[in-house]
């Protein structure tokens, strides 16, 4: 966990220096603040397109970002994710109105770092959001995501429903419950 606990502080650090205004740790690093996930190699890092300057072709750039890293010692990338404190990161700009919800909803979390050291807060996606990404990305390994959450009752089916239909995920959701032999939200639930 050292690693990732130098990471987020890099990241925060972007923050702080303005580079990004805020973010929200996505994927399975996400997840792992609210249920057991399987291993992974990368961190996702949802970050807003808003944050860096247009470029004199009118495209945002995600190069003021890369900038500092480079500045920072962080050249190197793997596995489609820059290094950062040994952690490949994908920074993933906000690509969707979910990806926009999800990152201004985002909440705060405190990781602890070791004894007498303060805790370090990131930002994370919350998990509906989680969820509701998930499953609109719909890999194998997004429907057992979903289905873990499910199983660890980890998510708020009513939040969930209301993010579902806010974006237009409802069939999908129908499904995915079908699919996995799921019960899907109660018709007297949509009436509330």
């Amino acid at each position: 966990m050292d690693g990732l606990t130098n990471t987020f502080r890099v990241i925060n650090g972007m923050v702080t220096d303005g580079i990004i205004r805020s973010y929200a740790v996505a994927g399975a690093v996400a997840a792992l603040n609210y249920i057991e996930v399987a291993s992974t190699e990368d961190l996702d890092i949802l970050v807003s397109i808003d944050d860096f300057q247009e470029a004199p072709s009118g495209v945002a750039t995600l190069e003021p970002l890369f900038s500092y890293l480079r500045i920072r010692g962080y050249g190197e990338f793997k596995k489609e994710g820059v290094v950062v404190e040994g952690w490949p990161v994908q920074f993933l700009p906000v690509a969707s109105d979910l990806d926009a919800e999800g990152l201004s909803q985002a909440v705060q979390i405190e990781v602890e770092v070791g004894e007498g050291s303060a805790p370090i807060k990131i930002s994370t996606l919350t998990p509906e959001h989680i969820v509701a990404t998930a499953l609109r990305i719909g890999r194998p390994k997004d429907r057992e995501r979903i289905l873990r959450f499910i199983e660890a009752k980890a998510v708020d089916l009513k939040v969930l429903r209301d993010v579902l239909n806010r974006h237009n995920l409802r069939v999908e959701w129908s499904k995915f419950c079908y699919r996995m032999d799921l019960p899907d939200f109660d018709e007297s639930d949509e009436q509330e």
